[in-house]
């Protein structure tokens, strides 16, 4: 085993190589490579353990869950059944203060339901709610804060990415890691929901003071339906179909039916039958395969690369350094769980989620179960830390994807990034909501599974 000084030298060569520029599977690969040799000192072991790691990953089914579920929520994508309720919650919310955005909250926590990936749902609601927003003379920074935010929720709520690499890395329940993800999801969407509320009232400026002033030239002739009757028939085969496909798909897996790759292929499946109903032609299906090959694919290399380094951690004792060396440290638990969040916002300014995740999950959550943490309600808690960083400079990738996705000079990057402070504010009080509550995290999957 490793002294905490070896440990320090592979983990901060990783690091090193992050910040220099390399790519993450890159920085995993070669970290993971001179660990391994460090123990052997033999090349063979090492090309042995590359060849057999990347042989055992090809054959675990687990892996093509990523791809099947987003190809589930980009098929649903291309059939317009987000718009349709979108433009129905709209309609039902007139009353409201600042209904616009409170209905891009609630079509966000619809679309996670069915996207398990934040930047689609940044893109989706950023061409179907910024227009109407812009019309109604929302505040532009505010208007695109609420769709940066409320996107976030695409992570959290099921079929999330990120849970499913958690569960991978963590070698959990990705079925129960989806259960545990859903109250915490609504208890996010409400508080976005409060925080838009209280602008309303206090700030009536911000939401247009309920004033349309439209411009048609400013809005995408592709979003007429927006301000068009929608008929009841469109909105209701959306809306049973969304339904239907998200109860068939998380049902089936929380009670059993199938596994979670099987649900996936079963979800993507129904996704096509409902696009082609809706009138998705072939070129939508061709750009739906390709979007999510094109994403898909760098995950998977990513998690290939993980797999070998959560190896070499466990070779080197990298893990058991680092779990011995806080466990005699006499911090508090809490004080342990404070740097852990820490280190994933700063992480989170310079990288994207899924590779602070791979890079340090690894390492800290056998950490947070040392000293006693919840295993889910951590797992929750990490998802939601991780995903904050989307929405920190410089990096914040949810902020750079509606800017590329409006289209609208009038609006810097830097306005969006202070117009997504206040959501980044609840959803670190929303971790510490469930630190204090992991029940809150753990309700569900322990009814029902």
């Amino acid at each position: 085993m490793f002294d905490l000084s070896t440990a320090s030298l592979i983990i901060f060569l990783l690091l090193g190589l992050v910040l220099l520029g390399f790519h993450v599977a890159v920085a995993l690969g070669v970290t993971s490579a001179i660990g391994i040799y460090m123990v052997t000192g033999k090349l063979r072991i090492v090309e042995a353990t590359l060849a057999s790691t990347a042989a055992e990953a090809m054959r675990d089914f687990t892996f093509a869950v990523i791809p099947l579920f987003m190809l589930m929520g980009e098929f649903i994508g291309k059939s317009g059944a987000i718009s349709d309720i979108y433009v129905a919650i709209n309609k039902g919310l007139k009353r409201i203060p600042a209904r616009l955005a409170i209905a891009t909250v609630l079509g966000n926590t619809v679309f996670s339901f069915v996207t398990g990936v934040s930047i689609a749902s940044a893109a989706a609601f950023s061409r179907i709610a910024y227009p109407e927003m812009k019309a109604h003379r929302y505040d532009r920074g505010f208007s695109l804060g609420a769709i940066a935010g409320s996107s976030c929720l695409g992570m959290l709520i099921p079929p999330s990415v990120l849970m499913i690499v958690w569960g991978i890395l963590t070698e959990q329940s990705i079925g129960r890691l989806f259960l545990a993800g859903v109250l915490p999801g609504i208890l996010l969407a409400t508080l976005f929901i409060l925080y838009i509320v209280g602008v309303a009232i206090f700030r009536p400026e911000m939401v247009g003071e309920g004033k349309r002033h439209v411009d048609p030239g400013e809005l995408d002739p592709t979003l007429d339906s927006t301000r068009a009757k929608l008929p009841p028939i469109q909105f209701a085969t959306s809306m049973v179909g969304v339904i239907g496909i998200v109860a068939a798909v998380l049902g089936g897996i929380w009670f059993g039916v199938f596994t979670p790759t099987e649900g996936a292929g079963a979800g993507a499946a129904l996704a096509l039958i409902l696009a082609l109903l809706k009138g998705m032609n072939w070129r939508g299906f061709i750009d739906a395969i390709y979007s999510v090959g094109k994403t898909a694919a760098p995950i998977l290399i990513l998690l290939l690369a993980a797999a070998l380094y959560s190896r070499t951690l466990a070779m080197t004792g990298v893990t058991n350094a680092i779990r011995s060396f806080f466990v005699e440290s006499g911090l508090d638990p809490f004080m342990v769980l404070t740097i852990i969040i820490l280190v994933w916002f700063v992480l989170g300014m310079i990288i994207d989620s899924i590779s602070i995740m791979l890079l340090t999950v690894p390492i800290v959550e056998p950490v947070a179960l040392a000293f006693g943490f919840d295993q889910l309600s951590f797992a929750i808690v990490g998802i939601i830390a991780i995903e904050a960083g989307l929405l920190t400079p410089p990096f914040g990738l949810l902020v750079y994807t509606v800017k590329a996705a409006i289209q609208d000079p009038e609006v810097g990057v830097q306005r969006i990034f202070l117009s997504s402070i206040p959501y980044w504010g609840i959803m670190l009080f929303a971790v510490l909501m469930i630190i204090a509550f992991p029940q809150i995290a753990n309700l569900l999957p322990n009814a029902l599974m």
